[in-house]
């Protein structure tokens, strides 16, 4: 969480697009016995995925080798198996995120309930993670203008400014 342009609480956690694609791989396999790539299951991911119910459910259609006759073939998924196969991830990052919240001051919380949160980076463009963040969570939740970008935008900000920042930015164990 940032205010006043400091880091005031964090947590980092290795779950995001990565663990995303190997949870569909690992649900195609269970579920239909289908042994596909993690560029495949990004993939379907991008073109049927969602965090939250969609208005219009979609479906794509998967390529891959059959695991008990080890030829190929195609099956047909829809956005609900993939938001059933994404629900573990999304899940531990929902639990980071209210670890975070539960760890700043009531004062800060307060003004999270009003400005909400901000979704950056490329798991933010799975369709409905705002919704999906919003309903649990209880807070407002919107996903940056570009959030592909948006990481290394605020970098190149940062080092036209370094100046500025550079308080901010070290910490005790760095020799900048």
């Amino acid at each position: 969480i940032l205010s006043l342009a400091e880091t005031v609480v964090s947590r980092s956690i290795r779950v995001g697009g990565d663990e995303m694609d190997q949870a569909v791989v690992d649900y195609m396999k269970q579920h239909y016995s289908l042994r596909i790539g993690t560029q495949a299951a990004e993939s379907i991911k991008i073109e049927a995925g969602s965090a939250f119910p969609l208005d219009g459910e979609l479906a794509a259609e998967v390529r891959g080798v059959d695991t008990i006759s080890g030829v190929p073939r195609k099956a047909v998924v829809t956005s609900e198996e993939i938001r059933q196969a994404l629900s573990e991830p999304l899940e531990t990052i929902l639990g980071a995120i209210r670890g975070v919240v539960e760890q700043c001051q009531p004062e800060l919380a307060a003004d999270i309930v009003d400005t909400g949160l901000v979704l950056t980076g490329g798991g933010a463009m799975l369709r409905g993670i705002d919704r999906l963040m919003n309903e649990q969570l209880g807070v407002p939740v919107r996903v940056a203008e570009d959030p592909l970008t948006t990481v290394a935008r605020g970098t190149s900000i940062c080092l036209e400014h370094l100046s500025q920042w550079r308080d901010a930015l070290e910490d005790g164990d760095s020799d900048l």
